[in-house]
């Protein structure tokens, strides 16, 4: 009788999970503009404007006392937050131009709120190597991490921090910052039609109520003639929800170009990207960063993320040289649908490459002579293993290494547990699969499974350091931390 060998064991990927943990924090607070509908606004206007000098005096010294120590330049805020009832303002009879400025900066003050971003969530981190990477010793780094911070009414944004990685991998934070720091933003001048109605298509916006938007616009539009198209239209009481709906969305899409730019002595680690469009009213969702390295050697810093508006997604697109000023734009082409969009870090052919979960189950991978057009997905991967048989997708951009492409992937298996595996793929065609693990590298621990979504482990990005890879994950989307895994373990692991 011949011998038969026994199954061969597979032996997990060993990881080291280090005991650092970002945790929401409910003293991090943005003063934002708030107003309470139009006619109890007037009401509180009213009551303002029937107020002596003396009294204004008083109560505008009040609120700068208690305030002011927790903005940065907070006045600033109540300018633009009063000029933003100019038209209110103007329609009670009252000159808005000969209001005097401590009276404008009470108004403001009635119509802002503190808000706070990280009071409810602390999670879905990406790293990257900083801009910096001056006066440090050997085996060091500097990163910038991102994290998608979440307050009251589930509204997430993005900011930062920044810390050094050293020879044995262990995270020493930088210094965080107290005031924050919203940014200037300028809306984007003058748009292309043609892919302007294409975008449209995308979003199944219907011809018949584009059209007469957009018929009389010329090749090339300003922003403003489009939002005075669309708001005389919205004027008409009598147009039919679904019409009205469809021309709000337009007005979402001309409001998803924007540039926005941070103060230079804000510190990383105080600069916040709040929603600023109606695309993103409510929420930006999973940025992930990475360090883009073109063909002529230039370096730029690119992130995708999901804006959602309450009822629709939007796939957007971020760019920054020095993470002070950042360019900001929606994704085009049918292959740019959905969450879980993630660029490679460098060209491949010539050609800019993007991973993609158009479809919520299944990865794709595109290649594009734009970074922001994407079409003609192809199926890179089915889920294949009893953790990930519900859906999958990636963990954030592909890592270039020497066997391959390292693609971080998240699963969802029994009872909506995510687990976090990896994957790795041919450098030169990276449609080609060399190898996969078929356990996860990371599942959610017994201290890791309660949060505001249990059982869930994810991440947005990750790098190799000293020959290791440093994976931040989200701990059941509520805080972050991080683990390291060696290299030639993992390359092992891929090859099994």
């Amino acid at each position: 009788m011949p011998y038969l060998s026994a199954p061969q064991k597979y032996m997990r990927v060993p990881v080291t999970r280090k005991h650092v943990n970002f945790l929401p924090d409910s003293s991090r607070v943005i003063a934002r503009y708030f107003m309470n509908g139009e006619e109890p606004t007037k009401d509180m206007l009213t009551l303002v404007f029937a107020m002596s000098d003396a009294e204004v005096h008083t109560a505008l010294d009040q609120v700068l006392r208690e305030f002011a120590y927790r903005h940065r330049n907070i006045t600033r805020l109540f300018n633009r937050h009063c000029d933003n009832a100019k038209g209110l303002i103007e329609k009670m009879q009252i000159n808005f131009n000969g209001i005097s400025e401590e009276r404008k900066l009470l108004i403001g003050s009635y119509l802002t709120m503190e808000y706070s971003i990280e009071s409810t969530a602390f999670f879905n981190p990406s790293i990257i190597p900083d801009v910096d990477q001056t006066y440090l010793e050997e085996g060091e780094m500097r990163v910038i991490i991102s994290f998608r911070a979440t307050g009251e009414g589930h509204i997430s944004s993005i900011v930062f921090r920044r810390a050094i990685l050293d020879k044995n991998n262990d995270l020493h934070l930088m210094h965080i910052g107290k005031s924050m720091d919203t940014a200037e933003v300028s809306q984007k001048k003058s748009y292309h039609k043609g892919r302007f109605v294409k975008k449209m298509k995308e979003m199944k916006i219907p011809e018949k109520y584009s059209k007469v938007i957009v018929e009389d616009l010329p090749d090339h539009f300003e922003y403003s003639a489009l939002k005075k198209s669309v708001n005389n239209i919205l004027k008409d009481t009598s147009i039919s929800d679904s019409r009205r709906l469809a021309l709000e969305e337009i007005t979402w899409l001309v409001d998803s170009y924007y540039d926005i730019e941070f103060h230079r002595d804000s510190d990383i680690s105080e600069r916040v990207i709040y929603p600023i469009s109606e695309s993103e009213s409510g929420g930006i969702e999973d940025a992930r960063f990475v360090r883009f390295t073109d063909d002529d050697g230039c370096v730029k810093y690119y992130a995708t993320y999901t804006a959602y508006n309450g009822h629709a997604i939007l796939p957007k697109f971020l760019c920054t040289d020095d993470f002070t000023t950042f360019r900001i734009m929606p994704l085009h082409g049918k292959g740019a649908m959905g969450k879980n969009l993630a660029l490679f870090p460098k060209r491949i052919k010539g050609k800019y490459a993007m991973l993609s979960r158009l479809d919520g189950v299944n990865n794709y991978i595109m290649f594009s002579d734009r970074n922001t057009l994407w079409t003609d997905p192809i199926l890179l991967q089915k889920p294949k293993y009893p953790w990930e048989f519900s859906k999958m997708g990636n963990c954030g951009s592909p890592i270039w290494t020497e066997k391959g492409w390292l693609i971080i992937t998240h699963g969802v298996g029994p009872m909506r547990r995510y687990c976090i595996g990896a994957s790795l793929f041919d450098l030169d065609d990276p449609t080609k699969e060399i190898g996969r693990l078929k356990e996860p590298l990371l599942m959610p621990l017994e201290n890791e499974r309660e949060g505001y979504v249990p059982n869930v482990v994810y991440s947005c990005g990750s790098l190799i350091h000293n020959n290791n890879l440093i994976l931040p994950f989200a701990v059941s989307d509520y805080s972050t931390t991080y683990a390291v895994i060696e290299m030639e373990a993992l390359f092992k692991g891929l090859k099994n």
